[in-house]
């Protein structure tokens, strides 16, 4: 499982390692508790990450960026021009056309041809070593 192969990672941490693997797990093996807590968490995260961006955005707009020479940046400062939301909103389009007529048009582009192998549960697959 993932979860297990990631939160592992944690036991390399001298001293607490052991200790915090455990607590994440929510004791000594992964369970279903334990997974819904990483599977609501990466559902939240998206979203987390995407209003850390606009609050991020808002504030550089209002504010205006940092000015660590001391020039006077007051004569052509714009508080929040439509100009830069505009611009903001068309790069945004911008990209996300161009990564959903990805999607839509060649939805194998990025895609790894191994996953087009028959499986064989009786066979090993040659990538996984032991």
């Amino acid at each position: 499982c993932g979860a297990t192969v990631i939160t592992n990672l944690f036991s390399a941490i001298p001293y607490i390692g052991t200790a915090l693997v455990q607590w994440l797990w929510g004791g000594f093996a992964v369970e279903n508790a334990t997974l819904m807590r990483f599977f609501s968490f990466h559902f939240l995260l998206p979203f987390i990450v995407t209003a850390a961006v606009m609050i991020h955005i808002l504030f550089i707009h209002q504010a205006g960026a940092n000015n660590p020479l001391g020039i006077p940046s007051q004569i052509d400062k714009v508080p929040f021009h439509p100009y830069f939301t505009f611009k903001d909103i068309i790069g945004f389009l911008l990209m996300m056309s161009m990564l959903i007529m990805l999607t839509l048009l060649n939805p194998y582009f990025l895609s790894d041809p191994d996953n087009f192998i028959p499986a064989n549960p009786l066979v090993t697959p040659t990538h996984i070593q032991p």
